[in-house]
């Protein structure tokens, strides 16, 4: 019996078998187009993430590949990436044959985050930490929706930072963009009165909205360097307080 139970483990040990999907997904080498795909990669479970465009790039949808990127590219087991990426052509080019190349959905609307990430998961083979990853972001999304509350801003806001807005728990009065406002369109976000205009920080319009009489807050679609999304949602609940008083 002991004989036939040494040889059953050997058998598991070489095979495989008895090991969780989500251990051995977890070390796939995801290549992120941007912050934001690996901020969703990370929440979906992965763990060995390499990102295209580098830190402080203030358009990251225009960025161009260097020849040393595409080599990551190459090298990838995963290549993320958005549709309005200009770049997204060349990564799909240089991806290997092994590589799975998947289109991320970004937005940071609670709801479609959380559809994402699991979306993600189900294709890494990290269903449980991805979630493991929603629990928590319900409970910090929720508490920080709770430090804002009772602010009751007038927002008009950026078309691609809206989900701001919901952080704020009021709708926008208004929203503008991504292409810049006409006159008349300027002209209606004034009547609104709104004590906030969110901006995008990847796509500003400060100089184009001068007219409109009111705060002007930032919103950062991107997680830091950490690729943390939580984080990100900290970032901006804080600076989204800080600019209500």
């Amino acid at each position: 019996m002991k004989t036939i139970l040494l040889a059953a483990a050997v058998v598991l040990a070489v095979t495989g078998c008895g090991q969780s999907t989500d251990t051995k997904s977890g070390g796939l080498k995801v290549v992120a187009a941007s912050s934001w795909e690996a901020g969703f990669a990370k929440a979906a479970g992965a763990t060995d993430i390499t990102v295209i465009v580098p830190p402080g790039v203030n358009h990251a949808p225009d960025y161009d590949p260097k020849p040393s990127d595409l080599a990551k590219v190459a090298e990838a087991d995963v290549v993320l990436y958005a549709a309005f990426e200009g770049f997204a052509g060349k990564l799909k080019e240089a991806a290997g044959s092994k590589a799975k190349v998947i289109e991320v959905a970004l937005d940071n609307s609670p709801e479609k985050v959380k559809a994402e990430v699991t979306r993600l998961a189900g294709q890494f083979g990290t269903a449980e930490a991805a979630k493991t990853w929603t629990a928590g972001f319900d409970t910090e999304y929720a508490a920080l929706k709770q430090k804002l509350a009772g602010k009751s801003p007038v927002i008009v806001s950026q078309a691609f930072v809206v989900w701001a807005a919901d952080l704020a728990g009021v709708q926008p009065a208004g929203v503008y963009g991504p292409q810049p406002p006409t006159a008349a369109q300027l002209a209606d976000l004034a009547a609104k009165k709104p004590t906030l205009i969110l901006d995008n920080s990847a796509m500003p319009a400060g100089e184009t909205l001068s007219n409109v009489q009111a705060k002007r807050v930032v919103i950062n679609n991107f997680p830091g360097d950490d690729h943390d999304l939580i984080g990100m949602y900290k970032a901006n609940a804080d600076t989204l307080l800080k600019a209500l008083g």
